[in-house]
């Protein structure tokens, strides 16, 4: 069991039939992706030409951030499933944006490769969540 599941079942507010395994796959997939998505971009600036990785760095950023805002919502009990599933939907997109931008350089920059791995993993996770929120 992970520490997202034990949080989100020792929790005293009802989940309202959310299924707390998809949240915490969600997590999880969310908090490896944005440590990914740091270490990317980090690589990518130590790169021999950091200014040709520039569009990957910032992809790489943006996907970071958008995935460690949607661990913390998904962390908390809320009512407003409309911005969770909408949240879920634009980290989705993110990681999405990411994959491609850094599959574009996975054949030449390994940390390009991991981290599309990662993005595709975790846009996988939140689609399913959505999904089952209905």
């Amino acid at each position: 069991m992970t520490k997202a599941l034990a949080m989100l079942e020792s929790h005293p507010a009802d989940l309202g039939g959310v299924d707390p395994e998809a949240i915490a796959a969600a997590i999880q997939e969310c908090l490896t992706c944005a440590q990914a998505c740091t270490a990317c971009a980090d690589a990518c600036l130590a790169e021999s030409d950091p200014a040709a990785m520039r569009d990957c760095i910032r992809t790489d950023l943006d996907c970071a951030d958008v995935c460690e805002v949607t661990v913390r919502i998904l962390s908390r009990r809320g009512d407003a499933l409309g911005v969770t599933r909408q949240l879920l939907a634009v980290c989705e997109q993110a990681c999405r944006a990411c994959a491609e931008e850094c599959e574009r350089h996975a054949e030449h920059h390994r940390h390009c490769a991991e981290c599309a791995e990662a993005c595709r993993s975790c846009e996988d996770a939140c689609q399913q969540l959505r999904q089952h929120l209905g």
